[in-house]
């Protein structure tokens, strides 16, 4: 491991990560040290790519994708933490196998995740024409847990940028968008929209299962997807549980009204010129 290396990890250990940037986007330094060989990244015709902002419903749409393409067969979906079924491809962390490393050692076909913002993405998933499902949340439930948990909370840039980015491309390219309020609201219906981007049929039996076991309480006791495994030193659950309540509207409980109308200005300066629209609460 080298000294940069070394000091970069032993700042993230003391919970002050050390930030580097690319192309004007703040990246964890271990990250933007190895930047040469994520963007040289070599996706296949058959990759599914899993982009979210942090904190927005990743960890739920990849349980939920993984159990559609494993036929609901619970014991798959068991078959390892759902960070190591789903490689994160900006991830470095030495001397654990990095995320490109963990990807090109799987085989066909791969479901791999990101935060990256568009600018940023590998250019081979666009050669490749990769499938991509981007779930959205509003930036008050980023907000409002993020911080107390993430020690790379500070990377991948604005929330507003990161959206508006992934929206513009939405037309061009093969992207699904979901909505976490819609996922509350109707899980099922969101379900099935996510196995029809996959090409994959589901019967109602079946259907019934993946809404069960991708539920907020079910996953929350699942080791597989609750990063109950993950070393403090990245994620200290002792502050706030990875899944924390799962629900649509919490920003009532950490926002004054002071402050939810600042927020309400600032998103409606930063979000002008695009037809994306929230639904705050259900």
């Amino acid at each position: 491991m080298s000294k940069e290396q070394t000091k970069a990890l032993t700042l993230e250990k003391e919970g002050h990560p050390e930030l580097g940037e690319v192309e004007g986007i703040p990246l964890v330094q271990v990250t933007c040290n190895e930047w040469q060989r994520i963007q040289s990244f070599q996706a296949r015709p058959d990759d599914l790519l899993i982009c979210t902002y942090p904190k927005a419903g990743t960890t739920w749409i990849q349980e939920i994708v993984d159990m559609i393409q494993q036929d609901g067969d619970l014991e798959k979906c068991k078959r390892a933490p759902v960070h190591h079924r789903h490689p994160f491809i900006e991830w470095v962390r030495p001397p654990q196998p990095s995320g490109v490393e963990q990807a090109e050692a799987m085989p066909s076909p791969r479901t791999l995740k990101t935060h990256l913002p568009v600018k940023l993405l590998p250019p081979s998933f666009w050669e490749q024409q990769c499938k991509v499902i981007l779930p959205l949340s509003t930036m008050l439930t980023m907000a409002a847990t993020a911080a107390a948990v993430w020690v790379f909370n500070m990377g991948w840039g604005p929330w507003h940028d990161h959206v508006k980015g992934w929206w513009k491309v939405k037309d061009m390219h093969c992207v699904l968008f979901l909505f976490y309020e819609d996922m509350k609201k109707d899980l099922k219906r969101e379900i099935q929209k996510v196995a029809q981007f996959l090409g994959k049929n589901l019967d109602q039996e079946l259907l019934d299962k993946i809404v069960y076991h991708t539920s907020f309480d079910v996953m929350k006791d699942n080791p597989m997807a609750n990063r109950s495994g993950v070393p403090r030193s990245f994620m200290d659950l002792s502050i706030s549980p990875f899944m924390r309540k799962g629900t649509v509207g919490d920003w009532k409980n950490h926002f004054t009204v002071a402050q939810n109308e600042r927020f309400e200005e600032d998103y409606e300066k930063k979000m002008a010129g695009t037809n994306l629209t929230f639904c705050m609460e259900l």
